[in-house]
């Protein structure tokens, strides 16, 4: 995704609804080349068009999720993405800041494979270079997974050094958190198949609470987020042997 549809996917996250006109105004280019461009975000689902008008998506489908503070995750997910060497297996589970980590993987490293559970990622990156497996399972449409035993069955014929993945919350007490039982319970089946677990989060998600235990800090190995990370949690995570990355939000 080029830079321009970056600043404005941003421009249009701040002002939820802007004309077609501004925005080639304030991107410096002219409105057939951003008709063009709000096109293109618009058939990944980023945005919507109305009558002049780029318009933010309101629904909770990845598609709606991965356009706020999509600048944020996208610097999460490159910084992630220094820790796969050319040639390797990763494994990654649904959520917008992996998306555009196998987004990274699949244009900018070589001999990449991805495992994942993930309609959603596979479509994305259906253009990159990556080699794609993607598991079965009983599908959820909103999120775009498969989960649930048949994806546990699929996912233990695979064994790699990391997997990838996103969180709904964090608690003090529990750790990380999900909002959805069936899907929690996946992504710890595919946990037991890698051996480290890697969480990529924007610093939001540390004011949210899910419902599901989805796992211990002393069972995540890295956690990449942004500078924006409350430092009581930055220390305890520290304090738990967690390595945090963080990209800079400025």
């Amino acid at each position: 995704m080029t830079d321009r549809y970056t600043k404005l996917l941003e421009i249009v996250n701040k002002n939820k609804r802007i004309e077609v006109s501004k925005l080639a105004e304030l991107l410096k280019v002219s409105q057939v080349t951003i008709r063009k461009d709000l096109g293109a975000l618009e058939e990944k689902g980023l945005l919507k068009r109305e009558h002049g008008y780029a318009v933010m998506t309101s629904s909770d489908d990845i598609s709606s999720r991965l356009a706020f503070n999509y600048d944020i995750k996208r610097k999460i997910a490159r910084l992630a993405s220094e820790l796969v060497r050319d040639g390797e297996t990763v494994m990654i589970e649904s959520g917008s800041s992996c998306a555009l980590l196998a987004e990274e993987l699949a244009f900018n490293k070589k001999d990449i494979t991805i495992i994942t559970n993930s309609t959603f990622i596979a479509n994305y990156i259906r253009e990159g270079n990556a080699k794609v497996v993607l598991l079965g399972g009983d599908y959820q449409p909103e999120s775009q997974v498969s989960v649930g035993p048949l994806t546990r069955k699929c996912v233990k014929d695979f064994f790699v050094d990391k997997l990838f993945i996103g969180t709904d919350g964090y608690n003090s007490k529990i750790g990380f958190t999900g909002k959805n039982l069936m899907r929690t319970e996946t992504v710890k089946a595919m946990a037991e198949s890698a051996d480290k677990i890697i969480i990529l989060t924007d610093s939001s998600k540390f004011s949210e609470r899910g419902v599901v235990s989805q796992f211990k800090i002393n069972e995540i190995s890295y956690l990449f987020t942004d500078d924006n990370i409350p430092e009581v949690i930055f220390e305890n995570l520290k304090k738990e042997k967690v390595e945090v990355q963080m990209a800079s939000v400025n």
